[in-house]
């Protein structure tokens, strides 16, 4: 979850009062919450009247709002304490992967500073609240640096030496041809050592994921298996049980607005058990979708969500052979 977004929607005080984001949600499980680092940055990026972003934190304006809002690493801390999250992530300032190297070195230099000052924000926090190690939130910092190798060296070693229970990797991490940042992504993962996990930040199309896995970061969230789903590109194996290799041929995607579907009786993707697989056809998604029936979109949603699901289990079965 977001804590960039959550602030605004439903607000603080609304997941307060719920006890936090595990029962709000109705969720068992572990929740990571990023800072909202990259949201922020994408949303000042396309509009300098959204905000901007200074030593001391970021200043935005909430959608349909004239009152600002400033979120700094503190706070940042503070609402992800608030909102019982598992898994905390430092306030950090993303980059471009193109940006000149006198940004990614104000990046660096800003996001080292303020994960600083989230570290100590979150050792006043689990003191106020009598946590001890046993039933504490983990801490990750976030590794900028762009494309420049020496400073995402600079920035690992430095958020090392603070000290973190993991790490993200920070930043755009695709060229301007929406190509994987592979060698950037290879190096930022050899310079923290295996001990720690990392996290590929913003990192979600299923062959990015499998290459990303063969590289050693083990966690991942991306909007875009959702985002794809609502929008009509769904996600299916090539057979079933397939295996994830470094290229795309293990996996393939279907456009559902395309009119071959109108009579197909099979499944999305053969070997799925998500409900619209198992139960339906493409052919009746297909038709859902052309009446803009809203089942289409959860329909849509459950299976993409499932076929990342079957991806991570395919990955982690690869490596216990």
């Amino acid at each position: 979850m977001n804590a960039f977004h959550l602030m605004q929607k439903p607000g603080s005080s609304v997941i307060s009062n719920f006890g936090g984001l595990h029962t709000m949600a109705g969720w068992s499980g572990l929740i990571m919450t990023d800072s909202g680092g990259f949201q922020a940055y994408s949303l000042i990026r396309q509009n300098s009247k959204f905000g901007s972003i200074n030593e001391k934190g970021i200043i935005f304006y909430p959608e349909g709002s004239k009152r600002k809002l400033l979120l700094t690493p503190e706070k940042s801390v503070q609402l992800q304490f608030g909102y019982g999250s598992d898994v905390l992530i430092c306030l950090d300032e993303c980059t471009h992967a193109n940006a000149s190297r006198e940004e990614q070195e104000q990046s660096v230099t800003r996001t080292v500073a303020w994960a600083k000052r989230a570290r100590a924000e979150y050792e006043r926090q689990l003191s106020s609240r009598h946590l001890e190690a046993g039933s504490r939130p983990l801490l990750f910092g976030v590794i900028q640096g762009g494309g420049e190798f020496d400073l995402r060296k600079r920035c690992a070693e430095s958020l090392l030496e603070i000290g973190f229970d993991g790490f993200g990797f920070g930043g755009w991490p695709l060229d301007e041809h929406s190509r994987l940042l592979t060698d950037i992504l290879e190096y930022t993962r050899s310079v923290v050592p295996r001990e720690f996990p990392i996290h590929a930040l913003g990192i979600g199309f299923p062959e990015s994921v499998a290459a990303c896995y063969r590289m050693g970061y083990e966690l991942f969230d991306c909007a875009m298996p959702t985002r794809d789903a609502r929008h009509g590109r769904l996600y299916a194996w090539r057979e079933a049980g397939g295996i994830p290799g470094t290229g795309n041929d293990w996996f393939r995607y279907r456009y559902i607005n395309s009119e071959e579907n109108t009579r197909d009786k099979g499944p999305i993707s053969p070997g799925c058990d998500c409900p619209c697989c198992q139960d339906l056809s493409l052919g009746y998604l297909y038709h859902l979708y052309r009446m803009q029936d809203s089942g289409y979109g959860r329909l849509a949603t459950q299976h993409n969500l499932r076929f990342m699901t079957q991806l991570m289990s395919a990955l982690g079965n690869q490596n216990a052979l």
